[in-house]
């Protein structure tokens, strides 16, 4: 029998009650969110930190608070974000470095991230997702020295193909974890067809899961390995609202 291994975005980054009533903020709803998923069978919890308020939060404090939380309920492998805009990269890789979770996310590059609204005809949310190769060596150097997983979260194939440079200074090593995100407005558009490219695209020795935004998880989720949870889905249909 072939293993399915999940993971469960439980928070994002952007999302808030006021979209999904069911989103996660302070670290001990986080960590009971994170014990229920384990429950249910994910292996991994990917996280980003919120403010009681629910915006971001970066500070190495909250993230320590979420991680003895989820400590204290399971012993589910803990994937914390770096991913951020307008904020300096020491400052996304701090509580990397400082707790040093199993895995950690290393976006692989640079995008337009937009959320736009077909109903107001207006967009969202529109900004430079800003990380150029300076910062994935960084950053990835960083999780080495702390011998921690990266996973290479990629929103379009030209993200999988900045791996190559990495893989040959030697800082990339194998296997490799990827997070093929589609759906993204500045991404790869989700379809299967895309996915198949995608998987054809990656390096020898890679293993990866898929993850769909929105509605676009759901015909996504039949492939082998999956990002599901209210990060890749914030904003489901009326009737679906739910929790992680």
């Amino acid at each position: 029998m072939t293993r399915t291994i999940i993971t469960a975005a439980l928070t994002g980054v952007l999302a808030t009650r006021d979209q999904c009533p069911a989103i996660p903020y302070t670290p001990r709803e986080i960590g009971e969110e994170a014990a229920r998923a384990a429950q249910e069978g994910a292996a991994i919890v990917h996280i980003h930190a919120r403010t009681p308020e629910g915006g971001p939060d970066w500070s190495v404090e909250t993230f320590a608070q979420i991680y003895t939380e989820v400590r204290a309920r399971s012993d589910v492998i803990v994937n914390f974000s770096t991913g951020a805009v307008g904020v300096p990269a020491e400052q996304r890789i701090a509580h990397i470095r400082e707790l040093k979770p199993e895995m950690a996310a290393l976006n692989m590059g640079s995008m337009n991230y937009a959320i736009y609204s077909e109903r107001r005809k207006e967009f969202i949310h529109d900004h430079v997702f800003a990380n150029p190769f300076k910062d994935i060596s960084f950053f990835l150097k960083t999780m080495n020295e702390a011998n921690i997983r990266p996973e290479l979260e990629c929103f379009d194939t030209g993200h999988i193909g900045n791996t190559r440079p990495l893989i040959h200074q030697g800082i990339l090593n194998p296997p490799y974890q990827f997070s093929l995100i589609m759906g993204v407005l500045g991404g790869i558009p989700a379809s299967t067809r895309h996915l198949i490219d995608q998987v054809d695209t990656l390096p020898p020795q890679s293993h990866w899961q898929v993850i769909g935004i929105s509605l676009a998880q759901w015909p996504l989720a039949a492939d082998a390995r999956n990002q599901l949870g209210l990060e890749p889905a914030p904003r489901p249909a009326p009737a679906m609202h739910r929790s992680n």
